[in-house]
């Protein structure tokens, strides 16, 4: 499937986001980030759907951030920490799944592996026109 032009705006804010709040030194690589769709949702007004795929090099990690969305996600390859506020850190094989409420501050996102890339699905249900990661605070 093509990506699509929507996606651009959302990727490149996605990655301003992401890597303005770390430090500059010994920041871990970035994840790469290819949206595949959107699609509002007109039983659910003013909601849509955001499909995501994000890859993390080895040894790559998100920073603490948040998404004010309902967030699925599926491994597709590789192994993955996820953690949230008040949650335990939990490491993801492919096949397994994690989720973040709207309310939860995402304080662990990594690739479990320091030589293998991993891979994976996003789908977050969010607000129409509120940016996909937002800022800790």
């Amino acid at each position: 499937m093509p990506h699509q032009p929507f996606a651009l705006p959302a990727i490149a804010l996605l990655s301003a986001v992401l890597w303005t709040t770390e430090p500059a030194t010994a920041a871990p690589p970035p994840p790469a980030v290819d949206a595949l769709m959107s699609k509002a949702l007109p039983n659910l007004p003013g909601q849509e759907v955001l499909m995501l795929t994000v890859t993390y090099p080895p040894g790559g990690a998100d920073p603490v951030h948040r998404h004010d969305a309902h967030g699925f996600i599926y491994v597709l390859e590789g192994s993955i920490v996820m953690g949230v506020k008040g949650g335990k850190e939990v490491t993801l094989k492919p096949g397994e799944t994690f989720y973040e409420g709207p309310a939860d501050l995402h304080t662990v996102g990594r690739n479990a592996s320091t030589t293998k890339p991993a891979k994976f699905l996003v789908f977050l249900v969010k607000k129409q026109g509120v940016d996909a990661v937002l800022p800790p605070n």
